[in-house]
């Protein structure tokens, strides 16, 4: 029904209640920003407010009256199409519910926002004259995920790396804000472009800066600030990758080589990208000795006669570096001194090549040094076998003096035993009954007519058998 229509109706036509409160807690919306409300001559004016919305949320409409003077409210859009007229719907659009209805209050919602539902809603109370009040409803655009562009390729050293940011879809126009790792990046200037739809905006931000080394697969953020995220917020991080000269330094394995052992020499080179060629060289000889992809120079058998400075020029095409190395094979193991160094090889002339073997910068040096003694260093292991073997000498002299003592013992002491008149030697025991054992010792042999021991030994060995037996019992 056409307000024209509606505004000739008796006051008795359609009567509605009043009510008081709060919509139900299960909608988004956000605080009135300002309210609507005066009094005609003839009574008062309906009551609305302003509301915000995000894209996508629900926006609740309340319109309130305090005279309602036997006359219904009803709301309509932007477009002055009714959508309630008291509790009845007018619009048939599900998104709009009705939410309370009495002869005061008029609240509705409209669910799932989109930007063309932005305007002024307009509440009416239709008295003579018709009484109304606007209510502006604002729809704030997401803004998407921004993007990241300039970082695609890789970035020399020393260069200036120049990247954009870009985000759409916001209304109103989004920020942006920059970091590498964890510093801030001042930006050098923002555009913002209205999208086709002539309602959300395209926000550009760009950022340049010097690139080192250090900053390969550093990690640069842009994040979009906006009123609508909610204490939220969108960023998208991508890793720089940065190309620098590589650097280079000799290895030997083993650490310590001597004459008649295998060594390996490895040029170690590092960069980005990495160094793929390799050319070793011996000072002093005009033929290369190695150039390939292969960084190992191996020597079979050191002799003497390899002793020398052996020199690795490893390359990239970020360009080339040279590390050298001190061999001096002798049949002492060698010490090395702790000082690698490397520097970028010299470009070439403009009409000359590089020349690997004299016209190269010192650009690392690893230093064999002889040892004057050369025997082994003890370690812990060693240690422990010297603790064992002294223990194990120490257990075999007494087990060895014990003997001795113990041989001695029975070389001195012998004797039989007679048994019902039968000698029976100690061999020959194997009853428990008694047995009478006669131990005719030497000394006991010769101590009758012996001073001492030593006497009577020599006595007894002289054949004085005459003499009475020492006798003891066995059982």
């Amino acid at each position: 029904m056409p307000p024209s229509a509606l505004s000739s109706c008796s006051s008795s036509s359609l009567l509605l209640g009043a009510a008081k409160g709060n919509l139900s807690s299960g909608r988004a919306s956000l605080e009135p920003q300002t309210a609507h409300r005066a009094r005609g001559a003839q009574g008062s004016m309906p009551t609305t407010s302003d509301e915000t919305v995000v894209a996508g949320g629900t926006v609740v409409l309340k319109c309130q009256v305090e005279d309602p003077d036997d006359s219904s409210l009803q709301w309509s859009n932007p477009a002055q199409q009714t959508l309630y007229f008291g509790e009845k719907r007018a619009l048939r659009d599900n998104r709009i519910q009705l939410e309370r209805s009495t002869p005061n209050e008029l609240t509705i919602s409209i669910s799932d926002v989109v930007l063309s539902d932005e305007g002024e809603y307009t509440c009416s109370i239709f008295t003579m004259p018709v009484r109304t009040a606007k209510a502006l409803v604002t729809v704030l655009g997401i803004p998407q995920k921004p993007q990241i562009f300039g970082h695609e390729q890789p970035i020399d050293e020393e260069k200036i790396a120049r990247l954009t940011c870009r985000s759409s879809g916001s209304k109103p126009a989004a920020q942006l804000r920059w970091k590498k790792g964890n510093k801030e990046l001042k930006a050098e200037g923002t555009e913002v472009v209205e999208d086709p739809n002539g309602k959300t905006f395209t926000v550009s931000s760009r950022v340049e800066f010097r690139v080192t080394k250090e900053d390969n697969d550093a990690e640069v953020t842009c994040t979009v600030d906006h009123e609508s995220l909610q204490n939220s917020e969108r960023s998208t991080t991508q890793k720089l990758q940065v190309h620098y000269k590589p650097t280079a330094k000799i290895e030997p394995h083993p650490l310590y080589p001597r004459e008649g052992e295998k060594l390996q020499l490895q040029c170690d080179g590092q960069g980005n990208p990495v160094p793929q060629e390799f050319l070793w060289e011996k000072e002093g000889s005009d033929a290369p000795l190695q150039l390939s992809s292969d960084s190992i120079l191996i020597f079979p058998f050191l002799n003497k006669s390899d002793s020398g400075t052996y020199v690795c020029t490893a390359t990239s095409s970020m360009g080339s570096v040279v590390a050298k190395y001190n061999l001096d094979v002798s049949d002492l193991p060698q010490l090395p001194t702790p000082h690698v160094h490397s520097t970028p090889a010299p470009p070439p002339g403009p009409s000359q090549p590089i020349s690997h073997a004299s016209s190269m910068a010192t650009a690392s040096s690893f230093t064999p040094a002889p040892v004057q003694d050369a025997s082994p260093v003890p370690s812990t292991s060693s240690t422990y076998h010297a603790v064992i073997g002294g223990v194990v000498a120490v257990i075999v002299f007494l087990l060895l003096s014990l003997l001795i003592v113990l041989g001695h013992y029975l070389i001195r002491h012998k004797g039989v035993c007679v048994r019902h008149g039968e000698t029976v030697t100690s061999s020959r025991r194997q009853s428990p009954a008694e047995v009478m054992c006669t131990y005719l010792t030497h000394e006991a042999k010769g101590s009758d007519d012996a001073p001492d021991a030593d006497t009577a030994i020599i006595n007894a060995e002289g054949g004085q058998a005459g003499g009475d037996d020492k006798k003891e019992y066995f059982i």
